[in-house]
């Protein structure tokens, strides 16, 4: 591991942990970057299937159904893979697949090329879903325990800063020069990614699981043990539906946020990049500001999620009745602070609480419970515009209201004791 240049009882500072600790770094740069192209071909790409299907709201809903279900259907089997294998390697492979999957969107030239744009979705998602829990997972392996929430604090920073600046560029760029540009440059975004953390020295490794009879565990056993480990930690299966309830949501107010630029305020690609660019400046500054008030105690960050999710059902409601697009981006900047604080906080307490051996397949069920509620709230999203059942604004109010419910449970939560950490997380 690295040197520690800081008093071993002081938090360690987002620039310190940069300057300090190179792997973290490296995997840092080639993530943001590669986070940068993505929203560059999110935002591309929901402009181009509006424009080519006359702003269907059900074929904007298709797109973000194809993401979600591939996630769900590879999570399971991508987390034992990342308990089982070199978790650098997966995500140099999953990089590499996804920059030549990125350019197959250039061939979506015509409405009747839309299909293209859930299939190619669906495949990229599929193979990013190999990707996510090896990355969460990897946090641990190359990072210290004093700093750990400051890495995921930087991470869930960097990935909203990298959805500000991705979603107004996006905007931008698609508006001026077309969609094919920002899709060549999430193809490079991600071979740039591969290159920095193939840099980075393989850390030890777990050692395969053994089954009962003393011989290596196969995946299928491999899975099932670690569904076990979930049910049998209250905690745990508390800590993932954080995810679920809070970014789940997003499935179907992505669509409308989508609408809301394109339909209600009338303001084209550029409108939708500022709303995502108000999104990803909320979810920045959220958990960096939570950080400070919070503190990095276990039991704190336990405690503040009741809160988190009282903010953002607060401002996601505030959003959905906003008269003009610049008070909706604000409602949306607030509203996001609380929800990354929410993503972060999450990762970080299971990374605490979860053994190194388990984390793949915790982190993996955390994408797989994540993706089935975004999409039911994507379909039926899709669904509800498509049959004119339910205008925008008031499916964006009962999609922000659902989170007062995981409020009041978080409260309840609060008050019991928790279990110990892991030991080979915390010392």
């Amino acid at each position: 591991m690295h040197s520690q240049s800081q008093a071993p009882d002081l938090p360690v500072g987002y620039w310190a942990l940069l300057r300090d600790n190179a792997p973290y770094r490296r995997l840092w740069i080639g993530v943001v970057i590669s986070m940068a192209g993505d929203w560059f071909r999110t935002i591309a790409l929901y402009h181009l299937v509006l424009q080519l299907t006359g702003a269907s709201g059900l074929a904007l809903s298709g797109v973000v159904l194809a993401q979600t279900l591939a996630l769900c259907v590879f999570s399971p089997i991508a987390g034992v893979m990342a308990d089982r294998f070199s978790r650098k390697a997966i995500m140099i492979s999953a990089d590499l697949v996804r920059a030549g999957l990125a350019l197959g969107f250039l061939y979506i030239t015509s409405a009747e090329r839309v299909w293209l744009a859930y299939v190619l979705t669906a495949v990229l998602m599929g193979v990013a879903a190999f990707f996510n829990p090896a990355h969460v997972a990897f946090i641990p392996n190359i990072t210290t325990p004093r700093e750990l929430i400051a890495a995921n604090a930087l991470a869930g920073s960097s990935w909203a800063a990298m959805l500000a600046v991705g979603a107004a560029l996006g905007g931008v760029i698609a508006a001026l020069f077309g969609s094919g540009t920002a899709f060549v440059m999430n193809a490079v975004g991600y071979l740039v990614s591969a290159w920095c953390i193939s840099t980075i020295a393989p850390p030890a490794t777990s050692k395969p699981v053994v089954a009962a009879s003393g011989r290596p565990a196969t995946s299928w056993q491999d899975f099932w043990q670690g569904m076990r480990y979930i049910a049998g930690a209250p905690l745990v299966l508390r800590l993932l539906s954080v995810k679920a309830w809070s970014a789940g949501m997003t499935g179907g107010l992505m669509v409308l946020f989508a609408l809301f630029a394109e339909g209600v305020f009338q303001a084209g690609a550029l409108g939708m990049g500022t709303l995502y660019m108000a999104r990803g400046l909320g979810a920045m500054c959220g958990p960096l500001l939570a950080r400070r008030v919070v503190g990095e105690s276990p039991q704190a960050m336990l405690r503040a999620l009741s809160v988190m999710f009282g903010i953002a059902a607060s401002f996601y409601l505030a959003f959905a009745y906003m008269p003009t697009l610049w008070l909706a981006a604000a409602a949306l900047l607030l509203a996001a602070m609380a929800a990354n604080t929410l993503w972060v906080f999450s990762s970080t307490l299971l990374q605490i609480y979860v053994p190194n051996t388990h984390l793949g397949r915790v982190f993996a069920m955390d994408f797989a419970w994540l993706t089935i509620v975004m999409s039911l709230t994507t379909f039926a999203t899709g669904w509800c515009l498509e049959h004119q059942l339910a205008t925008p604004r008031l499916l964006a109010a009962l999609l922000g209201g659902v989170l007062c419910v995981p409020a009041g449970l978080w409260w309840s939560f609060s008050r019991q004791r928790p279990q110990a950490p892991a030991n080979d997380t915390l010392p």
